[in-house]
């Protein structure tokens, strides 16, 4: 199956290409150029690169979040336009699973976290036992009281990594901590190839509070 996966969670995101199990061209640019100026440039030099028409697409993947707010509306907007466009199936992949997978058969818990800006962070855990297992939800909390949840020697990864203070966290390799869009499409091939799909009309981000913006306007409101 020929996929194509997109991750615009964080600033470092990018486009993959996915040939069944082999990876065929994967782009990452970690600077600061929105993914509007970008993603569908990339997404038509990917194509190009590889030869490939868009037509001989079969699949999408796209990362879901959590992350940024404005990243994942253009992500997740460039899809939908994608798979109506192209009659394509999408899998919908949380940004945390896919981080926590770059560190696949860790010995130890994994804990991807996320900056999710005022102080807080995006997290959840996860362990390897007979495959990737995740032992929390999707969680938006302050860095401090991630901190108190890690009850042993666990694995931290993520641009949120740095801002966990505890004895417990030992810092992964910082570059795993950056969002891959190979392993979005990874994880997405395994979802397709399982019939676990999103309809276009229905693939949305997965947020985990509300944005500075509609905190603003629901204060408005008052």
């Amino acid at each position: 199956m020929r996929v194509l996966a997109v991750e615009t969670s964080t600033l470092a995101g990018g486009v993959a290409l996915l040939d069944g199990d082999r990876l065929v061209a994967e782009y990452v640019l970690d600077v600061s150029v929105t993914h509007s100026e970008r993603l569908m440039a990339t997404v038509e030099r990917v194509l190009q690169d590889a030869r490939w028409e868009a037509e001989e697409l079969q699949g999408l993947a796209v990362a879901v979040g959590p992350g940024s707010f404005t990243g994942l509306r253009i992500g997740v907007s460039t899809v939908k336009g994608l798979a109506f466009a192209l009659d394509l199936p999408v899998a919908a992949v949380p940004t945390l699973d896919a981080l926590a997978s770059r560190l696949a058969f860790a010995a130890l818990p994994v804990c991807p976290v996320l900056n999710a800006r005022r102080g807080e962070v995006y997290a959840s855990l996860y362990r390897w036992d007979a495959g990737m297992q995740r032992e929390w939800d999707y969680l938006a909390l302050p860095a401090g009281a991630l901190a108190a949840r890690l009850a042993g020697p666990t694995i931290v990864v993520g641009d949120g990594a740095a801002s966990i203070v505890s004895t417990h966290a030992i810092a992964g390799p910082p570059w795993l901590g950056v969002p891959s869009p190979a392993a979005v499409g990874v994880l997405g091939l395994e979802r397709l190839r399982a019939g676990e799909v999103v309809k276009p009309a229905e693939l949305a981000p997965l947020y985990l509070r509300p944005s500075q913006a509609e905190l603003k306007r629901r204060a408005a409101g008052r």
